[in-house]
């Protein structure tokens, strides 16, 4: 009997069967509690056709045996259990408690390690790369080099919205003291195209907000430069509409003083 079971608040129970396949080892117990409250389960109700047998399946004090695991009719009921699980999943991990037992499993090093040297087997995190269902499988995300990569199928297979896009994110800023403090050296930064998200937004790291922040720096003075051009052009331009216009004016007087000495020279 492995330690967790031995504290497992389902003992002998569906749930405890289930995280302990295999396959499911990131998979932590979700709460009883949490999983028959409407306020956390209200939504799944339209996705799934058999919810409601799906949810007795889930919360059920007995382990499926061989025969069940045979019986197509039961294969279809397990099969929309472990998707509803599975979402249920995601959104414990994201509660104080879910994220308290996920910290003490990504410092146990449950998760596995990076396979990337430089990072020298840094803990690595579960990570969805989306938050719905039959998008993409499990992958995990390494905090230093961050970049996801694909777990080994013996520790981990099962949809990667059981864990969603967003978890890790979310881990390292509620625990901050967990982040690796750790630069890559010099000459030596690796390429990574994925980009963390929290809950659908870009999560920029230090070194993205400096460089931003430089760089916004650097372009208010060509900013400011050019807005006083503009001020300057604007300026110009009026101050040459008006001098137009003076001059058409003094024009207009010096003709008409012209006219009147004509005809002043006519008469006489």
């Amino acid at each position: 009997m492995s330690e967790e079971s031995q504290y497992s608040e389902h003992p002998g129970g569906w749930i405890e069967w289930f995280c302990q396949l295999p396959q499911n080892q990131y998979l932590t117990e979700v709460d009883s509690e949490f999983i028959q409250d409407p306020n956390n389960y209200g939504h799944l109700i339209k996705q799934f056709n058999l919810f409601q047998q799906a949810l007795q399946m889930i919360l059920s004090s007995e382990q499926p045996d061989t025969l069940d695991l045979e019986n197509e009719k039961f294969l279809e009921l397990y099969t929309e259990a472990s998707d509803i699980y599975g979402l249920l999943h995601q959104a414990f991990i994201q509660t104080p408690k879910g994220l308290a037992i996920m910290r003490e499993r990504f410092l146990n090093g449950r998760f596995g390690h990076c396979p990337r040297v430089l990072c020298e087997k840094q803990n690595t995190i579960p990570i969805g790369l989306s938050e719905s269902l039959k998008t993409s499988r499990i992958k995990v995300y390494c905090p230093r080099c961050k970049e996801a990569y694909a777990p080994r199928k013996s520790q981990a297979d099962f949809d990667g919205a059981y864990f969603g896009r967003s978890f890790p994110m979310l881990l390292l800023l509620t625990y901050p003291d967990v982040h690796p403090k750790f630069t890559i050296q010099l000459g030596t930064e690796l390429f990574t195209p994925f980009q963390p998200t929290l809950y659908g937004f870009k999560v920029r790291d230090e070194k993205q907000v400096s460089q931003s922040s430089t760089q916004l720096q650097s372009q208010l003075p060509q900013q400011q430069q050019q807005q006083q051009q503009i001020i300057t052009e604007h300026t110009n331009g009026i101050v040459e509409k008006e001098n137009h216009h003076q001059q058409e004016k003094q024009n207009a007087e010096q003709e008409s003083k012209q006219q009147k000495k004509k005809k002043k020279n006519k008469k006489q």
